[in-house]
C-alpha cells in the first residue's frame, strides 16, 4: 500500500490538495465549535498553518467518505529545549478534525494511526502534543512528565502528552516543549476570518469545556 492513500471500509485517506482547503477549514470549524471554549479558532489555525515553515506537508491527510471530505489531520515541527538550551526537534499533530456527523466511526483513529506510521517511516522520532491523556493513551501516548518534558513555562501539565515513534527516541531528550509560533493565534484575525461563515451559537459550560478547563489546571512546577 502506498503512503499517499489508504482505503478501509469505504473511508479513503489521501493527502490534502489545494482544492480541499475550504472544505477542511469548514470541517474543522464544525468539529471544534464550542468544544473547548465558546466558538473556536482551530479553523483559522488550519488556514494559516499551511504557510508556516514548520508545516509538514507529507503528513497532511484528509478522510473521504462517498466523495466527501469528512476529516483531516495536520502536523508541524516543534521542539524540546533542554536545560542546557540545546534544541531537539519533535513533531506535533493537530488539529485533528472529523465532522460531527461522522464522529465515533473510527475516522479520527485511522487518520492518527496512518500518519503516525508514516511519520516513523519519514524518520521522525517522537510526537508531543496537547490532548486528553485518557483518550490518547490508546495510541501509546504517555504524560510528557514521564520523559521529564514540561511546557514552555516549565510546568508538568497533564494534557501535554508524548509518544516515541521508536523505542528510546526520547531517552536523551528532556526540557521544555515549544509548539511552532503559528499556534500563537491573533484573536482579532480569528474574528475577522470567522465572519465569512454563517453565525453559530456560542455556548458555555458544556461538558467538553468543563473537561478542558480541568485539564489545563492540572499542572505542577517542573523544577
Amino acid at each position: 500500500m502506498e503512503n499517499n492513500t489508504m482505503n478501509k471500509d469505504n473511508i479513503l485517506l489521501r493527502k490534502e490538495t489545494v482544492s480541499d482547503y475550504e472544505a477542511v477549514e469548514n470541517i474543522t470549524r464544525e468539529a471544534f465549535w464550542n468544544q473547548h471554549v465558546p466558538g473556536c479558532d482551530e479553523h483559522y489555525l488550519v488556514h494559516i498553518m499551511r504557510n508556516a515553515k514548520a508545516f509538514i506537508k507529507e503528513l497532511d491527510f484528509v478522510a473521504v467518505v462517498d466523495g466527501t471530505i469528512v476529516g483531516n489531520i495536520m502536523y508541524t515541527k516543534s521542539k524540546v529545549v533542554d536545560d542546557k538550551d540545546v534544541k531537539h526537534q519533535v513533531i506535533t499533530f493537530g488539529p485533528v478534525s472529523v465532522l460531527p456527523s461522522h464522529q465515533c466511526k473510527g475516522i479520527g483513529h485511522m487518520l492518527i494511526e496512518h500518519t503516525m506510521k508514516l511519520a516513523k517511516e519519514l524518520g521522525y522520532n517522537a510526537i508531543i502534543t496537547y490532548g486528553d491523556p485518557d483518550y490518547y493513551k490508546k495510541y501509546g501516548f504517555n504524560g510528557a512528565k514521564s520523559y521529564d518534558i514540561g511546557t514552555a513555562d516549565n510546568l508538568y501539565a497533564d494534557p501535554l502528552i508524548a509518544v516515541e515513534l521508536y523505542d528510546g527516541a526520547l531517552d536523551n531528550i528532556s526540557g521544555r516543549f515549544f509548539e511552532d509560533e503559528v499556534f500563537n493565534i491573533d484573536e482579532a484575525a480569528v474574528k475577522e476570518f470567522d465572519s465569512k461563515y454563517p453565525p453559530k451559537e456560542l455556548k458555555n459550560d458544556l461538558p467538553t469545556q468543563v473537561r478542558f478547563r480541568e485539564l489545563i489546571e492540572m499542572n505542577e512546577p517542573r523544577k
